[in-house]
C-alpha cells in the first residue's frame, strides 16, 4: 500500500497544511473538507498543491516532519514550483 506526504493549500485561509496519509488522497481531501473540528476544518477550500509517494508509512511520516520543520512558506512555495509543470494554481504561490 502507498502512502503519500502532502501539501495542501486554501486560498481564503492563504495557509499551507502538511500531513501524510495511507488513503487514497482524494479520500483524504474529502475527509479534510468535510466538517469537522481541527485546522483544516476552518475552509472549504482546500486543494492538494503538492505531493509525493513512499512504500511505508515511516517514511512518509519523516517527511511530513521534515517540511513541517522548515516552518518556511517560502520553503514549501520553492517545493511546489519546483515540482509543478504548470506552477502553481494559486499567483501568490
Amino acid at each position: 500500500m502507498p502512502y503519500y506526504t502532502y501539501i495542501l493549500y486554501s486560498d481564503s485561509l492563504g495557509k499551507f497544511y502538511i500531513g501524510h496519509t495511507g488513503d487514497e488522497l482524494a479520500e483524504r481531501l474529502r475527509r479534510h473538507l468535510s466538517e469537522h473540528d481541527g485546522f483544516t476544518g476552518k475552509a472549504k477550500d482546500w486543494v492538494i498543491a503538492y505531493f509525493e509517494k513512499y512504500d511505508t508509512k515511516p517514511e512518509a511520516n519523516a517527511r511530513e516532519r521534515q517540511i513541517k520543520g522548515w516552518k518556511s512558506s517560502k520553503m514549501i512555495q520553492a517545493l511546489i514550483e519546483k515540482h509543478s509543470p504548470a506552477g502553481p494554481e494559486h499567483p501568490d504561490l
